[in-house]
């Protein structure tokens, strides 16, 4: 890369002025310039680190500093940038010998200036500074990247916890005869439970029928080999048996 001749010298061998290189894009982060020939022979300070970002491709050729340069004032000098409208630089911050930094802005007036961009130098690298709105938008992507990312992964192990439970409900031992399954009561006593509540309600019994006596309880603690014996010997029914007159004749 062909590099300008310092401030205040003119051009070698008389020869016609190099062609000045097209004005800078406005979006530039993705690249950065850094020249270790030129760190390894002038030192990084407040004095000369604007010869140093006259080098990368940041710098805008038809600004003011480099008219400044050209009639060898030092191009940071305010007294003389401030009778000047057009596009300038200015050194805002300075961390000798690691940061500086640089802001490109119009100036329409003495007072009047409008930034536009914002240039770093970081231990002998230069970069353009990302404006605020695309700092935000990143932030936000990559905030919903992993937000995003998060529920992927928290949806995946939710199926594959409910497809082993459903394995484990598959592949459970069926209880022993004779055993209860407390688990199967419970299901079957919600199952009672919620169609006692969907049905009406029962109508109540009808009555005894004329002549019905119920049997004494005695009876009906009496054991198995009694029951026998009276089976032998059946009592008379009330309801089936009326009598002769009201039998049915075959």
């Amino acid at each position: 890369m062909a590099t300008p001749p310092p401030p205040g010298i003119g051009n070698f061998e008389g020869g016609p002025p190099p062609a000045a290189p097209q004005p800078p894009g406005t979006d530039m982060t993705g690249i950065c310039f850094r020249d270790q020939l030129w760190l390894n022979t002038y030192p990084l300070d407040r004095n000369l680190v604007f010869d140093y970002f006259a080098l990368s491709p940041f710098y805008d050729w038809t600004c003011n500093n480099e008219q400044l340069r050209m009639r060898s004032i030092h191009p940071l000098d305010l007294s003389q940038l401030s009778k000047m409208t057009g596009i300038e630089y200015m050194l805002n911050e300075v961390m000798e010998p690691h940061l500086f930094v640089f802001r490109k802005q119009k100036r329409d007036g003495p007072e009047k200036v409008t930034p536009m961009l914002t240039y770093y130098i970081l231990d002998g690298s230069i970069y353009q500074a990302p404006q605020l709105c695309n700092v935000f938008a990143a932030r936000v992507s990559r905030a919903l990247y992993y937000i995003s990312k998060a529920f992927t992964t928290a949806s995946s192990k939710l199926e594959k916890i409910g497809y082993v439970d459903s394995e484990n409900e598959n592949e459970e031992v069926k209880p022993a005869k004779g055993t209860i399954d407390f688990k199967e009561v419970k299901r079957v006593d919600r199952i009672l439970a919620s169609l006692q509540r969907k049905l009406p309600p029962a109508p109540p019994p009808p009555p005894f029928p004329e002549g019905y006596v119920p049997a004494p309880a005695s009876e009906a603690e009496k054991g198995p080999e009694s029951q026998q014996g009276e089976l032998q010997q059946p009592a008379a029914d009330p309801i089936i048996d009326q009598g002769p007159a009201k039998r049915m004749k075959f």
